[in-house]
């Protein structure tokens, strides 16, 4: 591997942040449980951080891939969120994150939810977009984060593209009567 460290690179250990952050009873909704909102909250704020750490510049949230919550957040638990820059491409960064939560009196951690989200550097004046410095991968794991990133970003042009097409080419006609078998009814 090169050994390059000059202001065109960085390394991800130079990206990555950890934040903490004690669930309290606002956060709460009617069920007693955190809000998703809450926690979507913390992820976007600590995807900037490492966003703009990594870049040295302003960041704006581009996209988030989707979030799955596996797990409730409780009133009182200690939620942990790791993150750090995956992949980067001339503008974009793909930052990676996992959430934790901690139950003290029961000494329980559990894994609420991973997601990614992609950010982009931004000329504060302009609001345009500006390049971002290359990544230094120092181990296995590194390398195979970065190659998955690149994949997810390939694979969201291909969705789209996708989509638009089918969408674009949509026959309404034969759509509606395939929806006699969905959970819904049609009010003409």
């Amino acid at each position: 591997m090169n050994n390059v460290d000059n202001g065109n690179f960085r390394t991800v250990a130079s990206s990555q942040v950890v934040l903490k952050e004690l669930m309290i009873p606002t956060y709460a909704n009617f069920g007693g449980k955190v809000h998703g909102g809450v926690i979507l909250s913390l992820m976007d704020k600590i995807a900037y951080t490492a966003a703009a750490s990594h870049s040295r510049s302003y960041c704006v949230t581009a996209s988030v891939d989707s979030v799955n919550f596996v797990n409730s957040v409780n009133v009182g638990e200690l939620v942990t969120l790791m993150a750090s820059v995956n992949y980067v491409g001339r503008s974009s960064m793909e930052v990676g994150i996992k959430v934790y939560s901690e139950d003290f009196k029961k000494g329980i951690n559990k894994h609420t939810n991973t997601s990614y989200f992609t950010m982009v550097a931004v000329d504060e004046d302009t609001r345009k977009s500006i390049p971002v410095p290359g990544l230094i991968l120092e181990s296995e794991e590194e390398v195979r984060r970065f190659i998955s990133g690149k994949f997810r970003k390939q694979y969201k042009v291909d969705y789209n593209a996708k989509f638009k097409a089918r969408r674009d080419n949509l026959n309404m006609e034969n759509e509606k009567s395939a929806l006699s078998q969905d959970n819904c009814v049609i009010n003409d």
